[in-house]
């Protein structure tokens, strides 16, 4: 039981690291997009809903500068 909470405790402590990381690589892009924040953060794998915790738009914004950023690679 005590290695369940351990491990559980240990998960949290890293994806809070892995949030306060993602928001320190974007602190100095303060003027830039939000499609290139997100770009940005995709390199550690972040789910829409951290990504939009950390940039501090909604997750539905997250969505909408990912495609946006796919449909300028098109052209």
């Amino acid at each position: 039981m005590k290695e369940e909470k351990k491990t559980g405790e240990n998960k949290e402590e890293l994806r809070q690291a892995i949030l306060m990381l993602g928001y320190l690589c974007i602190a100095s892009e303060s003027e830039a997009s939000l499609a290139r924040k997100v770009q940005i953060l995709d390199r550690f794998n972040l789910k829409a809903p951290d990504i939009a915790k950390i940039c501090g738009h909604s997750v539905q914004s997250v969505f909408n500068a990912r495609l946006l950023s796919k449909k300028k690679k098109k052209i």
